[in-house]
């Protein structure tokens, strides 16, 4: 018998799954349904183990529950772990909704097999389903990643065997000219002609959102945050540095710069409080309505 004092874990519950588990030295343990009769007879096993000798914590081997694991279940702790984790300012961000997309057939055709049975073949069956709804390549490709992103956050988690995982993970995406998945066209620009006709007929904010974003690349996102104190015009080139962007929560910055053109266009918008917004939606609709007004050639009814 070992001499280690080992303290007695408690019997937890991960909500995600359903299933009970005990955590030691930071490794979890799965037991099984959670307030179950075999869960609990597994913790009382694992904790008679567990003081006869500490390395049944260190045990890496999958335990009878992480193998009896069904899709849904899986899917059902993956969901919760998303919705916490894929966040911006206390908001949903769009791969939530990649998520979704991607779990759908998973449901559909695998809801109840155990998640150790789900190998290549069902996500290469996968791939042809979504191929047969004529969906894009690019798409069916992005949604066999997400599923490999479930199962590999599933490993870390010791939900499920690593094995599971690395099957997955030969499986590889669809290639252009080698499926019959549907090809998407590239995405081009518009043309500047296009452009150029359709300014005139844009609110006057609005149109000088839009040269602003030709000369200077910013995303739509970043012109509605844009604000006076937001540009450094220390230079020849101001600089706008947006606070959040797309790749922020990489910990990287991003630099728009503003040449002489740009700087025309947005110099009338840094004439106001340098906390307020540069682009502002009521702003444009105000200056709207003046030009009705203006145009207007009979009388303004009273209200």
């Amino acid at each position: 018998m070992s001499s280690t004092t080992v303290s007695v874990p408690k019997y937890r519950h991960h909500k995600g799954s359903g299933q009970a588990f005990v955590q030691v030295k930071g490794r979890r343990h799965y037991l099984g349904k959670w307030d179950s009769p075999k869960s609990k007879e597994s913790y009382s096993r694992f904790v008679a183990e567990l003081a006869v000798s500490p390395m049944v914590a260190r045990s890496t081997a999958p335990t009878p529950s992480t193998l009896q694991l069904t899709m849904v279940e899986l899917m059902g702790a993956y969901w919760q772990f998303a919705v916490g984790y894929y966040q911006k300012d206390g908001k949903p961000t769009r791969y939530m909704d990649d998520i979704k997309l991607a779990l759908r057939p998973v449901r559909s055709l695998y809801s109840t097999t155990l998640v150790t049975a789900f190998g290549p073949l069902a996500l290469q069956a996968i791939q042809g389903q979504l191929a047969d709804r004529h969906l894009a390549r690019k798409t069916i490709n992005s949604t066999t990643s997400t599923i490999k992103r479930m199962f590999k956050w599933a490993v870390s988690r010791e939900l499920i065997p690593p094995h599971v995982y690395q099957a997955l993970a030969t499986v590889e995406g669809l290639k252009m000219g080698r499926t019959q998945a549907r090809e998407t066209q590239p995405v081009k620009p518009v043309a500047d002609d296009l452009v150029d006709a359709t300014l005139p007929c844009l609110p006057v904010v609005l149109a000088d959102m839009v040269r602003f974003q030709r000369l200077t690349g910013a995303r739509p996102g970043e012109l509605f945050q844009l604000r006076p104190c937001d540009v450094d015009r220390s230079g020849e080139v101001w600089e706008y540095r947006p606070a959040d962007h797309k790749t922020a929560y990489r910990g990287r910055e991003r630099v728009i710069y503003i040449g002489p053109k740009a700087q025309a266009v947005l110099l009338p918008y840094l004439l106001r409080d340098a906390q307020a917004n540069c682009f502002s939606p009521v702003e444009s609709e105000q200056k709207r309505h003046e030009e009705q007004r203006k145009r207007r050639l009979t009388r303004v009814q009273p209200s």
